[in-house]
């Protein structure tokens, strides 16, 4: 989960390989480097920490360089610091890696018993080395096709030359990577994002390829090291979206921004006019599919529990929810009327994207749900539905959650209309709630004060739970996920009806225990199981919408209330005090939210 970038051209690179980092810093930021090429020597300089910081040593340090390589670093082998922080050189190369070497202690014993001696505790410095030991009788492109051939696992890199000053080598297996084209100067880098301030044409690598790039001119070549094309992709070039504006970090905008992207995301896929779902490209027959298979990881995995939910009350499918790091390592027994549907913010999550390869591998019916359909997911899957949330910066989701509970309901909907399960006049009655619910979830975010006011009791806590039943347990699920996050508190979120099997143990006097009951079919069962934990001393915060009923319960610390809507429609309102508990918790600690520690945006090492 780390972001490598490169850059050659005809003028000094340094500025702009600093302003890329700081875009490509949702991949990491334990530590960061960047090393150029002058005066036929390499130059290098690391640091711990952040960009801000290398920013700082390279204005005491001052490098030059028409062609230089650029990392920000999330740990895998050693832990952060100078050391240990990329670029990776050797007196001949340079190297910036994204993802795992898995045979780097094998390759390691071999490269020291040939006289070369280590300096640090990484994976990636044996590719180092390994360029340099075959650099000795190879020319260039042999020495890399023998180097990939060599390296286990998965990879992204960066490759400058002290012998070849006018180059750069790029390869990737398994990590993204792209190439941009800008006038008298090219780029490599993990995304098209940190590679948008300078040039909106950018080619992808595809899994094996690797790729020279000087300031004149590309190459790409597959795994064989046969010559390959590749299609020049056009990008906008619009920057106003990554800006924080008034906003004092990104969570805090993207949580905001939720309403609009709710109406952007409805307006793209429902023709006000005839209120029907446009997806009318849908590759495969209803008739053709018979069960679904939702696949993600963290909280793309709770948007496939929540659409299960879905399915199941509108369509007659049978839906099974697979965790993805799991999903490639069980013995599956591929079904051809099976549709496998992969979510993802990103498009380049690791596991993720194994997943789908293994079902492409077995010619399954695919389809994708991201943000980023420029993405390595979107591309190989078979249909693509984009969630249309715009760029989600901060590590910790929410936009993006929102965005793709929203496609996969809309989804739902149109599943149950092709195969005739849903009456019209229901259909039509669920459409017209979605084109209110942007209005409802800006009413919503309105709880502010009330959840501030609340907040401090979650900061200084050895845990807390979160419950719910029915459509409300995956919220509970992904309520628990953002505190953890962003408060670094232990978090449970649990099914209210489980609790007295066992999870009841760990309530004890003053414990904060979140509680969700909105007013559906499982309320009042919800609220038994919420006097339980009241019972044995619990501090339970109800989440709820509003209703002219009263909470029919005693000793309930505090309310907070949603706007009211259909019951499925409930957990987009649901989800958003959630969201706003756990960013005044870290916001109160002082935590750094939109960087939380460990964690980066893009998981792109399994």
């Amino acid at each position: 989960m780390c972001g490598i970038v490169g850059i050659t051209s005809n003028k000094q690179v340094t500025s702009s390989i600093i302003n890329s980092l700081r875009k490509l810093e949702y991949r990491g930021y334990d530590s960061a480097g960047i090393a150029t090429l002058n005066d036929g020597f390499i130059n290098e300089v690391k640091c711990e920490g952040r960009v801000d910081t290398l920013e700082k040593n390279l204005s005491k340090i001052k490098i030059e360089g028409t062609i230089g390589i650029g990392h920000v670093r999330w740990a895998t082998h050693g832990s952060p610091s100078t050391v240990n922080a990329h670029p990776h050189s050797s007196e001949k190369v340079s190297v910036v890696h994204n993802g795992i070497i898995e045979n780097s202690t094998i390759l390691k014993k071999y490269l020291i018993k040939k006289g070369h001696k280590f300096k640090s505790q990484t994976d990636t410095e044996v590719i180092v080395h390994l360029i340099t030991e075959y650099l000795k009788k190879n020319d260039l492109k042999k020495t890399i096709l023998k180097v990939l051939k060599k390296l286990h696992g998965s990879f992204a890199l960066g490759i400058i030359f002290k012998e070849q000053p006018d180059l750069i080598v790029g390869a990737r297996r398994g990590s993204p990577l792209a190439v941009g084209y800008g006038p008298n100067e090219n780029y490599l880098g993990s995304d098209s994002y940190a590679l948008k301030s300078m040039t909106n044409k950018i080619s992808y690598l595809n899994d094996g390829d690797f790729c020279i790039v000087k300031k004149d001119q590309v190459e790409f070549f597959d795994n064989k090291g046969n010559k390959v094309n590749k299609k020049i992709l056009k990008l906008s070039s619009n920057e106003q979206d990554y800006d924080k504006g008034d906003y004092k970090h990104f969570m805090a905008k993207e949580i905001e921004e939720q309403p609009t992207t709710i109406k952007n995301c409805v307006n793209e896929y429902i023709n006000k006019m005839s209120g029907d779902i446009n997806i009318f490209n849908f590759p495969w027959k209803s008739n053709e599919i018979s069960s679904i298979v939702l696949i993600g990881c963290g909280t793309a995995y709770h948007s496939c529990l929540m659409a299960k939910y879905w399915f199941e009350q509108l369509t007659n499918l049978d839906v099974g929810v697979d965790i993805a790091s799991e999903f490639r390592y069980r013995k599956n027994r591929f079904k051809k009327d099976a549709l496998y549907i992969f979510v993802s913010q990103s498009g380049e999550t690791a596991d993720t994207f194994a997943a789908l390869d293994l079902c492409n591998k077995n010619n399954m019916k695919t389809c994708s749900v991201v943000n980023v359909v420029e993405s390595s997911i979107a591309r190989e899957s078979k249909f693509v539905l984009p969630i249309h949330c715009g760029p989600e910066v901060g590590v910790a989701s929410t936009k993006a959650f929102l965005g793709q509970m929203l496609v996969l309901y809309i989804l739902c909907l149109k599943f149950a209309q092709m195969r005739k399960e849903i009456k019209k006049n229901v259909y039509m009655e669920k459409i017209k709630s979605l084109f209110l619910l942007s209005k409802l979830a800006k009413k919503s975010l309105e709880t502010d004060s009330k959840i501030q006011s609340v907040c401090s009791s979650f900061t200084d806590i050895k845990g807390s739970m979160f419950l719910g039943r029915g459509y409300s347990f995956p919220i509970a699920l992904e309520g628990a996920l953002k505190l953890k996050e962003l408060s670094y508190v232990h978090a449970e979120g649990y099914p209210a009806g489980e609790m007295k099997h066992g999870p009841l143990a760990l309530i004890e006097d003053g414990l904060p225990v979140v509680v969700l009951a909105p007013r559906d079919e499982y309320y009042k069962k919800t609220i038994s199981n919420m006097q339980e934990v009241i019972a044995r001393g619990a501090k339970v915060l109800l989440i709820t919408n509003k209703s002219k009923d009263e909470v029919h319960s005693e000793n309930i610390w505090e309310k907070i209330e949603v706007e009211n809507t259909s019951e499925d429609l409930l957990p987009f309102l649901l989800t958003i005090p959630l969201q706003k508990l756990a960013y005044y918790s870290a916001f109160k600690k002082g935590y750094d939210i939109d960087k939380p520690r460990n964690l980066a945006k893009s998981v792109t090492v399994e």
